[in-house]
């Protein structure tokens, strides 16, 4: 039920005001000019809405019961969750939404729909890259840090040993 967008490298939610996710790893892309290839590109690999992991969205995530006119872009944003819950097939043509054939203007969602964030922002193969997760797709949530290693020294970093998660 929120929106979600990634400003010059920074996550952003509708309404919230409080900086979102790993702030260290979005400063990195946002002072980053050049990406290496396969890196910058992202969801929906759409050249005409052209997101990257650097400026992304708006891109609002449907809750169950949520509704959503079906446009060309909404169509090319939810084409594989609307795809998945039906299981059928979605096309566009001749600016008309067709499932499994039949017109369609708009969509009801029957799940829960997450965005998935990894803490590794340069490179995470998270929602960037595949869209949305359903919710029945999430198996646990973390709530300690077992291991923390510098990146840069491989150093133990023994300050966050067993630190749990806010």
């Amino acid at each position: 039920g929120d929106t979600l967008s990634i400003r010059n490298g920074f996550f952003h939610v509708e309404g919230v005001q409080t900086p979102l996710g790993n702030m260290d790893s979005q400063k990195g892309i946002a002072a980053t000019e050049k990406f290496q290839d396969g890196i910058f590109r992202s969801f929906p690999f759409d050249s005409i809405i052209g997101w990257n992991i650097k400026d992304f969205g708006p891109l609002y995530i449907p809750a169950k019961g949520d509704s959503v006119t079906l446009d060309h872009t909404n169509f090319r944003l939810y084409k594989k969750l609307i795809e998945w819950e039906q299981q059928g097939n979605l096309q566009y043509k001749n600016s008309t939404v067709l499932l499994n054939g039949t017109p369609i203007n708009g969509y009801r969602f029957r799940k829960n729909y997450y965005f998935m964030a990894g803490d590794k922002g340069m490179n995470s193969q998270d929602s960037r890259y595949w869209g949305l997760l359903p919710e029945e797709y999430i198996v646990g949530k973390a709530w300690i840090i077992w291991k923390s290693i510098d990146p840069y020294t491989y150093k133990f970093r023994w300050e966050r040993f067993l630190k749990v998660i806010h």
